[in-house]
């Protein structure tokens, strides 16, 4: 943090502790450097004042105005006028209330300063030996160093054998940020263990843990547990453990709550951590146990592992949550390709890897491509495994015809039988590799110089054995607009992939730009005077090939049918195609980002956003295809859009047009609708 200060210098550190407590929890190295070099220390709880203020944990405002009351580059007062015009110009289509709490943050700035005198013994304290944390090389020699603002630094040649650019998975769990301000807290007596609270966990930071009696009794001092509920699960023990320093604290999870009395509380995160921490650690050496329950229900699903955590995406995210579900459900055998965006960046931002893997080594393989040509991307990616394993097929067809043990032709020929099924694949895989991995020795039974080939062939393309799910994933910039040709290529070539696009209506990760998912009247670049033409239907033109899964959903409105709809896509052969509405920091939500999945639900019950399935598989059973899973709209349209500064801005910046885009975007939303209708009726 003080690196670059020259003597002399002043430093500001926003924190929570009291002046009398900076000893006890300040860095020795810190210390030293503050006193060697007669830096000015200061201190300012930016943090409290923040929430006190409305703000949550915004505290920019309050820091820059404490910067220039100790920078003198301008007088003071002249510095809190221009922030005061910049909140105008920055906050102004947020409405007047957020104008007068950051001028508030501005004027509280100035005042909170607490100057601290560095006492001489700092220049000379050392840290108590800490515990030695076990951790891979690239966390020590690269994740590290990167996070703490020092990768300039590293040489080259740290990145020796990196030269292809891939990167281990997993490191985010080593990051630890602690950024949150609160964090839930569990309480036990009032838990009815639906794990909805982990379902929609945008940062995999909460999860359900079953323990059975050896675990149980290994586990640390206040680990409470309670007896598991549910058929298979009467002789273990169950908990909702949570990662204080991997939340960010949005409160998703406290919110969707269904217990009478919530089971889930928001508490200060320093009143979490000594129990949080040691218990987390606990839990995540706590077998899984995912083949009790159906994976394909909410809360199997949540005994499952994620393949998908703590990555950096905003508090409250709208995206990962669905992102993280599909992994629980496939991730030891995805495929991702992924579009550039706000999923590319919280996928993968250097240093931290937040897609993973399992105890056997087993996780999603993950790779980027640019806006405008993914889903080519992973179609070539699919093309390319389906070759490996049509040529897995063709030796082992050759190889039952070979002198080779009877167990060898009946696992060459089960494989080939269910090689495109996911489950029967996996069977026959466990048997083969039972036979191969110790095959070439005296002993194994084959003697065939081609048989002995073969298998060494299976055996070098053993990784294509288990069926691969493929999933090309995007934002609705890249989908609906820029990649949209190819999305539209692959989708009509037949070929076995997955599509899913989280539609947060703009083009978040690129400035808020405007996309052709947004709707008639929100605001945003290239749309400042609200958009005049309406969404375009991606779905509906998708579902016009007849052969697309389509499928439109929505986590936070019902999440069963997001269930559906997913096992649904990924088990159909063919091209399958999934709309998952996302709400984003970009909308400007006045409830907060806390509120994501209840804003979900608000779509829908308004009839801004509905949930359908399109199924080709019912139409050769001589049914309908169209599926409308949506209710007809009970909420008020209108009441939806006010509670979203993208809308309401425009009421301020052109009331002229306000009102008529408004009733234009309820029109289009209520044609939509009938034309859903109409489709489940014929």
């Amino acid at each position: 943090m003080v690196k670059g200060l020259k003597k002399g210098g002043k430093f500001v550190l926003n924190c929570q502790w009291k002046p009398e407590e900076l000893d006890a929890n300040l860095p020795a190295g810190l210390k030293n450097y503050l006193a060697d070099n007669n830096i000015e220390f200061y201190t300012i709880n930016a943090t409290d004042m923040a929430v006190d203020l409305g703000l949550g944990n915004r505290i920019n405002m309050i820091m820059q105005s404490a910067f220039f009351k100790l920078a003198n580059v301008i007088p003071v007062e002249e510095a809190v006028n221009y922030l005061k015009d910049s909140v105008v110009k920055s906050y102004g289509k947020k409405g007047e209330k957020v104008i007068e709490m950051n001028n508030k943050a501005i004027d509280a700035g100035t005042d909170a300063l607490v100057k601290i005198e560095v006492p001489a013994a700092w220049g000379s304290a050392k840290d108590e030996a800490a515990a030695a944390v076990e951790a891979p090389e690239f966390i020590k020699n690269v994740l590290t160093p990167i996070n703490r603002q020092d990768g300039d630094s590293l040489p080259v040649s740290t990145f020796v054998d990196r030269e292809d650019g891939t990167w281990p998975m997993g490191t985010s769990a080593y990051e630890k940020r602690g950024i949150a301000v609160t964090v839930p807290e569990w309480k036990i007596d009032k838990c009815i263990q639906c794990n909805q609270c982990a379902f929609v966990c945008p940062h995999a930071a909460i999860r359900p843990v079953l323990l059975n009696e050896e675990e149980a009794g290994k586990a640390p001092k206040g680990f409470e547990t309670k007896k598991a509920m549910g058929k298979g699960l009467e002789s273990l023990s169950y908990r909702i453990q949570v990662s204080p320093l991997d939340c960010t604290g949005c409160g998703n999870c406290a919110d969707i709550c269904p217990s009478k009395e919530k089971a889930l509380v928001m508490e200060p995160i320093a009143s979490q951590t000594e129990l949080g921490i040691p218990n987390w650690n606990f839990a995540m050496n706590v077998s899984i146990k995912d083949k009790l329950m159906s994976k394909d229900s909410i809360k199997g699903s949540q005994f499952a592992q994620p393949h998908l955590e703590f990555s950096g995406a905003c508090a409250g995210c709208g995206e990962t949550p669905y992102a993280k579900v599909i992994t629980q459900l496939f991730g030891e055998r995805m495929i991702i390709a992924n579009a550039t965006g706000c999923s590319s960046i919280w996928g993968a931002s250097a240093p931290a890897t937040p897609y993973c893997t399992n105890a056997e080594g087993k996780g999603p393989a993950w790779a980027n491509s640019l806006f405008e040509d993914n889903a080519e991307y992973g179609m070539g990616m699919a093309i390319g495994v389906n070759q490996m394993r049509d040529r897995l097929k063709d030796i082992m067809n050759e190889a039952v015809t070979l002198n080779i043990p009877a167990e060898y032709k009946e696992a060459f020929a089960a494989w080939v039988e269910g090689k495109d099924d996911a489950d029967a694949s996996i069977a026959a895989t466990e048997k083969i590799l039972g036979l191969v991995d110790g095959c070439g020795c005296c002993g194994c039974g084959v003697t065939d110089a081609r048989a002995l080939e073969i298998i060494q062939e299976i055996k070098d393309k053993k990784d294509y054995l288990i069926k691969k799910s493929m999933w090309i994933v995007g934002g609705d910039g890249w989908a609906y607009d820029i990649g949209y040709g190819g999305l539209d290529h692959v989708l009509a070539s037949g070929e076995n992939v997955n599509v899913l696009v989280f539609d947060t209506e703009i083009y978040s990760n690129t400035g808020g730009q405007s996309s052709k998912s947004t709707p008639t009247g929100a605001v945003a670049k290239f749309a400042a005077s609200g958009k005049k033409v309406k969404k375009k239907d991606l779905g509906m033109i998708a579902a016009t090939y007849g052969y697309v899964y389509v499928a439109q959903v929505g986590m936070g409105a019902d999440k069963n049918q997001f269930m559906k709809a997913i096992t649904e896509a990924e088990k159909y052969d063919g091209p399958s195609l999934i709309i998952a509405y996302a709400p984003c920091i970009s909308h400007g939500l006045k409830e907060g980002m806390g509120r994501t999945q209840a804003n979900t639900e608000q779509a829908v019950k308004a009839g801004y956003w509905h949930l359908w399935r399109f199924n080709p598989e019912l139409k050769e059973q001589g049914k309908n295809p169209f599926i409308l899973d949506s209710k007809e709209p009970t909420a008020s349209f209108r009441d939806f859009l006010m509670d979203q500064v993208r809308y309401t801005s425009l009421i301020k910046d052109f009331p002229e047009v306000a009102e008529e885009l408004f009733v234009k975007a309820e029109k289009d939303a209520k044609d939509r609708y009938q034309t859903y209708t109409r489709l489940a009726r014929d």
